[in-house]
Protein backbone atom coordinates (compact mmCIF):
# COMPACT_ATOMS: atom_id res chain seq x y z
CA UNK A 1 0.00 0.00 0.00
CA UNK A 2 1.31 3.17 -0.79
CA UNK A 3 2.48 5.63 2.08
CA UNK A 4 -0.11 8.83 2.59
CA UNK A 5 1.38 11.76 0.88
CA UNK A 6 1.70 15.29 2.43
CA UNK A 7 0.20 16.99 -0.55
CA UNK A 8 -3.33 16.26 -2.34
CA UNK A 9 -2.92 14.10 -4.73
CA UNK A 10 -6.46 14.67 -6.95
CA UNK A 11 -7.30 17.61 -8.69
CA UNK A 12 -10.76 16.94 -9.61
CA UNK A 13 -13.15 20.07 -8.08
CA UNK A 14 -14.41 22.09 -10.74
CA UNK A 15 -15.85 26.44 -9.41
CA UNK A 16 -19.48 24.68 -9.66
CA UNK A 17 -18.22 21.76 -7.06
CA UNK A 18 -16.78 24.55 -5.23
CA UNK A 19 -20.10 26.80 -5.02
CA UNK A 20 -21.75 23.56 -3.53
CA UNK A 21 -19.48 23.44 -0.55
CA UNK A 22 -19.29 27.27 0.10
CA UNK A 23 -23.40 27.67 -0.17
CA UNK A 24 -24.26 24.53 1.33
CA UNK A 25 -21.73 25.91 4.08
CA UNK A 26 -24.34 29.11 4.42
CA UNK A 27 -27.21 26.65 4.63
CA UNK A 28 -30.37 28.68 2.82
CA UNK A 29 -33.23 26.51 4.43
CA UNK A 30 -31.65 26.97 8.17
CA UNK A 31 -30.89 30.60 7.54
CA UNK A 32 -34.17 31.60 6.21
CA UNK A 33 -35.70 29.54 8.91
CA UNK A 34 -33.81 30.17 11.76
CA UNK A 35 -31.80 33.89 11.03
CA UNK A 36 -35.16 36.04 9.00
CA UNK A 37 -37.83 35.51 11.75
CA UNK A 38 -35.43 36.89 14.37
CA UNK A 39 -34.66 39.97 12.08
CA UNK A 40 -38.01 40.36 12.19
CA UNK A 41 -39.03 40.21 15.38
CA UNK A 42 -35.55 42.10 17.04
CA UNK A 43 -34.24 43.92 13.94
CA UNK A 44 -35.81 46.23 11.33
CA UNK A 45 -38.93 44.10 10.48
CA UNK A 46 -40.15 44.95 6.94
CA UNK A 47 -36.39 45.86 6.28
CA UNK A 48 -35.24 42.69 6.69
CA UNK A 49 -33.90 42.13 2.85
CA UNK A 50 -31.92 45.56 2.82
CA UNK A 51 -30.07 44.30 5.36
CA UNK A 52 -29.42 41.10 3.46
CA UNK A 53 -28.53 43.07 0.00
CA UNK A 54 -25.84 45.32 2.57
CA UNK A 55 -24.39 42.49 3.92
CA UNK A 56 -24.28 40.73 0.32
CA UNK A 57 -22.32 44.02 -0.70
CA UNK A 58 -19.55 44.10 1.83
CA UNK A 59 -19.27 40.42 0.94
CA UNK A 60 -19.16 40.85 -2.76
CA UNK A 61 -16.37 43.61 -1.95
CA UNK A 62 -14.24 41.13 -0.02
CA UNK A 63 -15.00 38.30 -2.48
CA UNK A 64 -13.11 40.86 -5.17
CA UNK A 65 -10.03 41.25 -2.79
CA UNK A 66 -10.37 37.54 -1.66
CA UNK A 67 -10.15 36.39 -5.71
CA UNK A 68 -7.14 38.32 -6.26
CA UNK A 69 -5.39 36.73 -3.86
CA UNK A 70 -6.41 33.59 -5.01
CA UNK A 71 -4.86 34.03 -8.17
CA UNK A 72 -1.17 34.42 -6.29
CA UNK A 73 -1.63 31.94 -3.60
CA UNK A 74 -2.69 28.55 -3.85
CA UNK A 75 -2.89 26.82 -0.15
CA UNK A 76 -5.46 25.24 1.67
CA UNK A 77 -4.80 27.14 4.85
CA UNK A 78 -6.76 29.89 2.44
CA UNK A 79 -7.52 33.13 5.02
CA UNK A 80 -4.56 32.06 6.83
CA UNK A 81 -2.38 31.62 3.55
CA UNK A 82 -2.93 34.75 2.51
CA UNK A 83 -2.57 37.02 6.31
CA UNK A 84 0.58 35.25 6.69
CA UNK A 85 1.83 36.33 3.11
CA UNK A 86 1.09 39.89 3.24
CA UNK A 87 1.38 40.35 7.00
CA UNK A 88 4.17 38.15 8.49
CA UNK A 89 4.86 34.41 9.94
CA UNK A 90 3.74 35.66 13.64
CA UNK A 91 0.08 37.12 12.89
CA UNK A 92 -0.24 34.14 10.04
CA UNK A 93 -0.16 31.47 12.94
CA UNK A 94 -2.52 33.45 14.91
CA UNK A 95 -4.70 33.43 11.99
CA UNK A 96 -4.13 29.86 11.81
CA UNK A 97 -4.69 29.17 15.43
CA UNK A 98 -8.39 31.41 15.39
CA UNK A 99 -9.24 29.55 12.00
CA UNK A 100 -9.17 26.05 13.60
CA UNK A 101 -10.79 27.05 17.11
CA UNK A 102 -13.56 29.13 14.87
CA UNK A 103 -14.28 26.35 12.42
CA UNK A 104 -14.14 23.40 15.07
CA UNK A 105 -17.14 25.41 17.00
CA UNK A 106 -19.43 26.01 14.04
CA UNK A 107 -18.64 22.22 12.70
CA UNK A 108 -19.45 21.11 16.53
CA UNK A 109 -22.65 23.53 17.01
CA UNK A 110 -23.76 22.39 13.96
CA UNK A 111 -24.00 18.52 14.38
CA UNK A 112 -25.61 19.31 18.17
CA UNK A 113 -28.25 21.34 15.91
CA UNK A 114 -28.45 18.42 13.51
CA UNK A 115 -29.75 16.03 16.68
CA UNK A 116 -32.28 18.87 18.05
CA UNK A 117 -33.62 19.67 14.91
CA UNK A 118 -33.78 15.45 14.11
CA UNK A 119 -35.22 14.64 17.40
CA UNK A 120 -38.10 18.08 17.04
CA UNK A 121 -39.16 16.98 13.65
CA UNK A 122 -38.76 12.55 13.40
CA UNK A 123 -38.92 12.24 17.47
CA UNK A 124 -38.37 8.23 18.04
CA UNK A 125 -34.09 8.72 19.44
CA UNK A 126 -32.94 10.96 21.27
CA UNK A 127 -31.09 13.81 20.35
CA UNK A 128 -27.58 12.61 20.24
CA UNK A 129 -28.50 9.62 18.06
CA UNK A 130 -28.92 11.66 15.77
CA UNK A 131 -26.02 13.53 16.09
CA UNK A 132 -23.74 10.56 16.23
CA UNK A 133 -25.27 9.31 13.07
CA UNK A 134 -24.27 12.48 11.02
CA UNK A 135 -20.83 12.69 12.64
CA UNK A 136 -20.69 9.19 11.57
CA UNK A 137 -21.69 9.90 8.06
CA UNK A 138 -19.56 12.91 7.66
CA UNK A 139 -16.31 11.46 8.88
CA UNK A 140 -16.79 8.52 5.98
CA UNK A 141 -17.27 11.49 4.14
CA UNK A 142 -14.06 13.40 4.77
CA UNK A 143 -12.13 10.01 4.48
CA UNK A 144 -13.77 9.91 1.00
CA UNK A 145 -12.71 11.33 -2.50
CA UNK A 146 -13.97 15.17 -2.52
CA UNK A 147 -16.33 14.73 -5.05
CA UNK A 148 -18.26 12.34 -2.93
CA UNK A 149 -19.21 15.16 -0.74
CA UNK A 150 -19.53 17.72 -3.60
CA UNK A 151 -22.10 15.23 -5.32
CA UNK A 152 -24.09 14.67 -2.00
CA UNK A 153 -23.93 18.23 -1.30
CA UNK A 154 -25.55 19.34 -4.73
CA UNK A 155 -28.01 17.68 -4.05
CA UNK A 156 -29.40 18.91 -1.00
CA UNK A 157 -28.23 22.15 -2.24
CA UNK A 158 -30.42 22.04 -4.93
CA UNK A 159 -33.89 20.95 -2.95
CA UNK A 160 -33.08 23.62 -0.29
CA UNK A 161 -32.91 25.95 -3.16
CA UNK A 162 -35.73 24.44 -4.91
CA UNK A 163 -38.59 24.11 -1.97
CA UNK A 164 -37.56 28.30 -1.25
CA UNK A 165 -38.50 28.84 -4.98
CA UNK A 166 -41.75 26.95 -4.32
CA UNK A 167 -42.73 29.40 -1.28
CA UNK A 168 -42.04 32.00 -3.12
CA UNK A 169 -43.98 31.00 -6.17
CA UNK A 170 -47.09 30.45 -3.65
CA UNK A 171 -46.65 33.44 -1.74
CA UNK A 172 -46.54 35.59 -5.35
CA UNK A 173 -49.25 33.86 -6.71
CA UNK A 174 -51.74 34.47 -3.87
CA UNK A 175 -50.58 38.31 -3.25
CA UNK A 176 -48.96 39.33 -6.68
CA UNK A 177 -47.55 42.89 -6.44
CA UNK A 178 -48.15 43.28 -3.11
CA UNK A 179 -45.66 40.24 -2.29
CA UNK A 180 -43.17 42.95 -3.30
CA UNK A 181 -44.04 45.46 -0.38
CA UNK A 182 -42.06 48.66 -1.49
CA UNK A 183 -41.67 49.91 2.45
CA UNK A 184 -39.17 48.00 2.67
CA UNK A 185 -36.92 49.60 0.63
CA UNK A 186 -38.04 53.36 2.55
CA UNK A 187 -35.24 54.56 4.45
CA UNK A 188 -36.98 54.93 7.79
CA UNK A 189 -37.43 51.15 7.68
CA UNK A 190 -34.74 49.54 6.25
CA UNK A 191 -32.40 52.18 7.74
CA UNK A 192 -34.33 52.66 11.18
CA UNK A 193 -34.33 51.39 14.46
CA UNK A 194 -33.01 47.58 14.74
CA UNK A 195 -30.47 47.92 11.73
CA UNK A 196 -27.84 46.78 14.16
CA UNK A 197 -29.77 43.86 15.73
CA UNK A 198 -31.13 42.97 11.59
CA UNK A 199 -27.18 43.50 10.41
CA UNK A 200 -25.50 41.27 12.93
CA UNK A 201 -28.17 38.04 11.71
CA UNK A 202 -27.78 38.79 8.23
CA UNK A 203 -23.61 38.86 8.55
CA UNK A 204 -24.26 35.37 10.47
CA UNK A 205 -26.24 33.78 7.42
CA UNK A 206 -22.92 34.72 5.10
CA UNK A 207 -20.58 32.50 7.41
CA UNK A 208 -18.75 29.98 5.41
CA UNK A 209 -18.70 32.03 2.35
CA UNK A 210 -15.03 32.55 2.73
CA UNK A 211 -14.42 28.43 2.28
CA UNK A 212 -13.68 28.20 -1.76
CA UNK A 213 -10.09 28.59 -1.15
CA UNK A 214 -9.60 25.96 0.75
CA UNK A 215 -10.10 23.65 -1.89
CA UNK A 216 -7.59 25.13 -3.97
CA UNK A 217 -5.27 22.53 -4.05
CA UNK A 218 -7.48 20.37 -4.76
CA UNK A 219 -9.28 22.26 -7.66
CA UNK A 220 -8.41 21.70 -11.36
CA UNK A 221 -7.49 25.17 -12.36
CA UNK A 222 -7.25 26.71 -8.76
CA UNK A 223 -6.65 30.37 -9.72
CA UNK A 224 -9.66 30.35 -12.34
CA UNK A 225 -12.06 28.19 -10.12
CA UNK A 226 -11.57 29.62 -6.56
CA UNK A 227 -12.48 33.25 -7.58
CA UNK A 228 -15.16 32.21 -10.09
CA UNK A 229 -17.15 30.10 -7.06
CA UNK A 230 -16.23 33.61 -4.59
CA UNK A 231 -18.46 35.64 -7.25
CA UNK A 232 -21.13 33.39 -7.65
CA UNK A 233 -21.83 31.82 -4.09
CA UNK A 234 -21.91 35.75 -2.64
CA UNK A 235 -24.43 36.49 -5.81
CA UNK A 236 -26.48 33.61 -5.25
CA UNK A 237 -27.21 33.34 -1.36
CA UNK A 238 -27.56 37.62 -1.42
CA UNK A 239 -30.30 37.21 -4.08
CA UNK A 240 -31.89 34.25 -2.55
CA UNK A 241 -31.91 35.22 1.40
CA UNK A 242 -32.50 39.45 0.33
CA UNK A 243 -34.97 37.84 -2.33
CA UNK A 244 -36.62 35.53 0.45
CA UNK A 245 -37.07 37.67 3.05
CA UNK A 246 -38.81 40.85 0.87
CA UNK A 247 -41.46 37.85 -0.33
CA UNK A 248 -41.80 36.61 2.96
CA UNK A 249 -42.36 40.28 4.54
CA UNK A 250 -44.96 40.34 1.86
CA UNK A 251 -46.51 37.13 2.79
CA UNK A 252 -46.87 38.68 6.25
CA UNK A 253 -47.76 41.79 5.53
CA UNK A 254 -45.14 44.76 6.45
CA UNK A 255 -48.02 45.59 8.78
CA UNK A 256 -47.69 42.22 11.19
CA UNK A 257 -44.54 41.09 9.78
CA UNK A 258 -42.97 42.48 13.47
CA UNK A 259 -45.77 40.57 15.87
CA UNK A 260 -46.07 37.09 13.80
CA UNK A 261 -42.07 37.00 13.85
CA UNK A 262 -42.38 37.36 17.94
CA UNK A 263 -45.49 34.59 18.18
CA UNK A 264 -44.35 32.21 15.97
CA UNK A 265 -40.25 33.04 15.50
CA UNK A 266 -38.81 29.60 13.92
CA UNK A 267 -42.36 28.36 12.71
CA UNK A 268 -43.16 31.44 10.79
CA UNK A 269 -41.62 30.49 7.30
CA UNK A 270 -43.24 26.65 7.86
CA UNK A 271 -46.64 28.32 8.97
CA UNK A 272 -45.95 30.95 5.72
CA UNK A 273 -45.75 27.48 3.44
CA UNK A 274 -48.81 25.79 4.70
CA UNK A 275 -50.78 29.35 4.12
CA UNK A 276 -49.48 29.82 0.96
CA UNK A 277 -48.36 26.34 -0.72
CA UNK A 278 -49.93 22.81 0.91
CA UNK A 279 -48.93 21.09 4.21
CA UNK A 280 -47.02 18.43 1.88
CA UNK A 281 -44.56 21.36 1.14
CA UNK A 282 -44.55 22.31 4.49
CA UNK A 283 -43.34 18.50 5.53
CA UNK A 284 -40.66 18.63 2.80
CA UNK A 285 -39.61 21.99 4.28
CA UNK A 286 -39.10 20.45 7.97
CA UNK A 287 -37.20 17.59 6.40
CA UNK A 288 -35.19 20.03 4.19
CA UNK A 289 -34.39 21.82 7.55
CA UNK A 290 -32.41 18.73 8.84
CA UNK A 291 -30.61 17.87 5.58
CA UNK A 292 -29.51 21.91 5.54
CA UNK A 293 -28.02 22.25 8.52
CA UNK A 294 -26.75 18.92 7.56
CA UNK A 295 -25.06 19.54 4.41
CA UNK A 296 -23.53 22.89 6.06
CA UNK A 297 -21.64 20.37 8.77
CA UNK A 298 -20.44 18.98 6.28
CA UNK A 299 -19.34 21.30 4.32
CA UNK A 300 -17.52 22.79 7.33
CA UNK A 301 -16.15 19.54 8.82
CA UNK A 302 -14.31 19.84 5.16
CA UNK A 303 -13.09 23.00 5.08
CA UNK A 304 -11.98 22.41 9.45
CA UNK A 305 -10.03 19.57 7.71
CA UNK A 306 -8.38 21.24 5.48
CA UNK A 307 -7.19 23.98 7.98
CA UNK A 308 -5.94 20.72 10.39
CA UNK A 309 -3.89 19.15 7.35
CA UNK A 310 -2.19 22.05 6.66
CA UNK A 311 -1.33 23.29 10.14
CA UNK A 312 0.09 20.02 10.44
CA UNK A 313 1.64 19.94 7.35
CA UNK A 314 3.67 23.25 8.34
CA UNK A 315 4.20 21.95 11.97
CA UNK A 316 2.25 23.96 13.81
CA UNK A 317 -0.13 21.07 14.99
CA UNK A 318 1.18 17.80 15.17
CA UNK A 319 3.01 16.24 12.06
CA UNK A 320 0.72 13.31 11.76
CA UNK A 321 -2.17 15.56 10.89
CA UNK A 322 -0.29 16.81 7.92
CA UNK A 323 -1.04 13.59 5.34
CA UNK A 324 -3.36 12.92 2.49
CA UNK A 325 -5.26 9.70 2.11
CA UNK A 326 -3.13 7.43 -0.46
CA UNK A 327 -6.35 6.06 -2.30
CA UNK A 328 -8.45 9.23 -2.11
CA UNK A 329 -6.30 12.16 -1.79
CA UNK A 330 -8.13 13.33 1.22
CA UNK A 331 -7.22 14.91 4.98
CA UNK A 332 -8.28 12.10 6.46
CA UNK A 333 -6.31 12.25 9.80
CA UNK A 334 -7.00 16.08 10.00
CA UNK A 335 -10.66 14.60 9.41
CA UNK A 336 -10.71 11.79 11.83
CA UNK A 337 -9.23 14.15 14.33
CA UNK A 338 -12.05 16.73 13.57
CA UNK A 339 -14.78 13.56 14.26
CA UNK A 340 -13.47 12.92 17.35
CA UNK A 341 -13.27 16.08 18.74
CA UNK A 342 -16.84 16.10 18.26
CA UNK A 343 -17.96 13.11 19.81
CA UNK A 344 -15.78 14.06 23.00
CA UNK A 345 -17.22 17.70 23.16
CA UNK A 346 -21.03 16.69 22.31
CA UNK A 347 -20.75 13.77 24.28
CA UNK A 348 -19.66 15.47 27.75
CA UNK A 349 -22.93 17.93 27.01
CA UNK A 350 -24.90 14.77 26.43
CA UNK A 351 -23.65 13.55 29.67
CA UNK A 352 -24.04 16.36 31.35
CA UNK A 353 -28.16 16.66 30.59
CA UNK A 354 -27.42 20.36 29.16
CA UNK A 355 -29.87 21.63 26.11
CA UNK A 356 -28.42 20.38 22.78
CA UNK A 357 -29.14 23.60 21.12
CA UNK A 358 -29.64 26.19 23.32
CA UNK A 359 -26.71 25.93 25.23
CA UNK A 360 -24.53 24.05 23.00
CA UNK A 361 -25.39 24.64 19.21
CA UNK A 362 -26.04 28.42 19.46
CA UNK A 363 -22.94 29.30 21.51
CA UNK A 364 -20.62 27.69 19.67
CA UNK A 365 -21.86 28.28 16.07
CA UNK A 366 -22.26 32.50 16.84
CA UNK A 367 -18.65 31.87 18.68
CA UNK A 368 -17.05 30.57 15.38
CA UNK A 369 -19.50 32.98 13.70
CA UNK A 370 -17.36 35.50 15.22
CA UNK A 371 -14.18 34.22 14.70
CA UNK A 372 -14.68 33.67 11.16
CA UNK A 373 -15.49 37.61 10.76
CA UNK A 374 -12.47 38.63 12.45
CA UNK A 375 -10.47 36.36 9.37
CA UNK A 376 -12.44 38.19 6.82
CA UNK A 377 -11.09 41.30 8.37
CA UNK A 378 -8.25 40.10 8.29
CA UNK A 379 -8.12 39.02 5.38
CA UNK A 380 -9.36 42.30 3.83
CA UNK A 381 -6.20 44.00 5.40
CA UNK A 382 -3.48 41.24 3.61
CA UNK A 383 -5.44 42.22 0.84
CA UNK A 384 -4.06 45.94 0.81
CA UNK A 385 -0.67 45.42 2.46
CA UNK A 386 0.07 42.43 -0.03
CA UNK A 387 -0.51 44.27 -3.36
CA UNK A 388 0.80 47.56 -1.74
CA UNK A 389 3.97 45.34 -2.06
CA UNK A 390 2.90 44.09 -5.40
CA UNK A 391 2.16 47.49 -7.27
CA UNK A 392 2.77 45.95 -10.79
CA UNK A 393 -0.32 43.77 -10.07
CA UNK A 394 -2.61 46.24 -8.54
CA UNK A 395 -5.99 46.77 -9.83
CA UNK A 396 -8.10 49.54 -8.81
CA UNK A 397 -11.10 47.71 -7.41
CA UNK A 398 -10.08 44.16 -6.64
CA UNK A 399 -6.59 45.14 -4.70
CA UNK A 400 -7.27 48.39 -3.56
CA UNK A 401 -11.23 50.05 -3.19
CA UNK A 402 -13.18 46.99 -2.53
CA UNK A 403 -10.78 45.11 0.10
CA UNK A 404 -10.75 48.63 1.97
CA UNK A 405 -14.79 49.47 1.69
CA UNK A 406 -14.62 45.38 2.85
CA UNK A 407 -12.08 46.27 5.86
CA UNK A 408 -14.40 49.08 7.18
CA UNK A 409 -17.88 47.19 6.34
CA UNK A 410 -16.62 44.02 8.41
CA UNK A 411 -14.87 46.30 10.86
CA UNK A 412 -18.79 47.72 11.48
CA UNK A 413 -20.09 44.64 11.49
CA UNK A 414 -18.11 42.88 14.19
CA UNK A 415 -19.04 45.64 16.46
CA UNK A 416 -22.60 45.48 15.65
CA UNK A 417 -21.99 41.24 16.55
CA UNK A 418 -20.00 41.76 19.40
CA UNK A 419 -22.79 44.82 20.16
CA UNK A 420 -25.56 42.30 20.36
CA UNK A 421 -24.12 39.38 21.30
CA UNK A 422 -26.71 38.23 23.58
CA UNK A 423 -29.19 39.03 20.94
CA UNK A 424 -27.19 36.30 18.73
CA UNK A 425 -27.01 33.86 21.05
CA UNK A 426 -30.20 34.31 22.78
CA UNK A 427 -29.46 34.08 26.33
CA UNK A 428 -27.73 36.33 29.03
CA UNK A 429 -25.62 33.84 30.60
CA UNK A 430 -22.11 35.42 31.43
CA UNK A 431 -20.55 31.92 30.33
CA UNK A 432 -22.17 32.11 26.79
CA UNK A 433 -21.43 35.54 26.11
CA UNK A 434 -18.13 35.37 27.55
CA UNK A 435 -16.60 32.80 24.36
CA UNK A 436 -15.39 35.11 22.06
CA UNK A 437 -12.46 35.32 24.74
CA UNK A 438 -11.54 32.01 23.60
CA UNK A 439 -10.86 33.93 20.13
CA UNK A 440 -7.79 35.75 21.89
CA UNK A 441 -6.66 32.85 23.37
CA UNK A 442 -6.51 31.22 20.51
CA UNK A 443 -4.71 33.69 18.33
CA UNK A 444 -2.24 33.81 20.94
CA UNK A 445 -1.20 30.40 21.29
CA UNK A 446 -0.93 30.26 17.42
CA UNK A 447 1.23 33.31 17.75
CA UNK A 448 3.64 31.64 20.78
CA UNK A 449 3.57 28.40 18.67
CA UNK A 450 5.55 30.42 15.54
CA UNK A 451 7.59 32.08 18.16
CA UNK A 452 8.35 29.30 19.81
CA UNK A 453 8.95 27.27 15.90
CA UNK A 454 11.46 30.41 15.50
CA UNK A 455 13.47 29.73 18.92
CA UNK A 456 13.36 26.03 18.62
CA UNK A 457 13.43 25.16 15.17
CA UNK A 458 14.05 27.95 12.80
CA UNK A 459 14.21 25.45 9.92
CA UNK A 460 10.90 24.40 10.48
CA UNK A 461 9.75 28.61 10.83
CA UNK A 462 11.26 29.89 8.28
CA UNK A 463 9.49 27.00 6.15
CA UNK A 464 6.12 29.01 7.24
CA UNK A 465 6.78 31.23 4.11
CA UNK A 466 7.61 28.64 1.62
CA UNK A 467 3.82 29.04 -0.02
CA UNK A 468 4.16 32.59 -0.28
CA UNK A 469 6.31 32.45 -3.20
CA UNK A 470 3.15 30.13 -4.47
CA UNK A 471 2.69 33.00 -7.58
CA UNK A 472 0.69 33.39 -10.37
CA UNK A 473 3.32 33.78 -13.47
CA UNK A 474 0.39 35.92 -15.09
CA UNK A 475 -0.19 39.14 -13.52
CA UNK A 476 -3.48 40.15 -11.75
CA UNK A 477 -6.08 41.12 -15.01
CA UNK A 478 -6.60 44.67 -14.89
Amino acid sequence: MPEPSETPSRRTLTAPKITFFIIAATAPMAAMVGSVPYGFSLGTGAGVPVAYLIAGAIMFCFAAGYAAMSRRIVNAGALYAYIRAALGRVPGAAAAYLAALAYNALTIGLFAAIGYFANLILGGLSWYWYTTAAIALTALLGRRQIDLSARMLGVLMGAEIAILVVLNIGIVAHKGAAAFPAVSFEPKVALGAGLAVTLSFAFTSFAGIESAALYGEEARDPRRSVALASYWAVGIVAFLYGLTSWIAVGGVGPENVRTRADEELGDLVFNLATEYTAEWVTAIMALLMITSVLASAVALHNATSRYLYVLGRENMLPRVLGATHPKYGSPYRASAVQSVLAVLVIGAFAAAGLHPYTTLGISLITLGTVGIMVLLLGTSLAVVVYFARNPADRHWWRTVLAPVLSLLGLGAAIVLVIGHYADLTGTHSPAVNGLPVLLLVAAAGGAGRALWLRRRHPDAYQALDADAADVSPEPVER
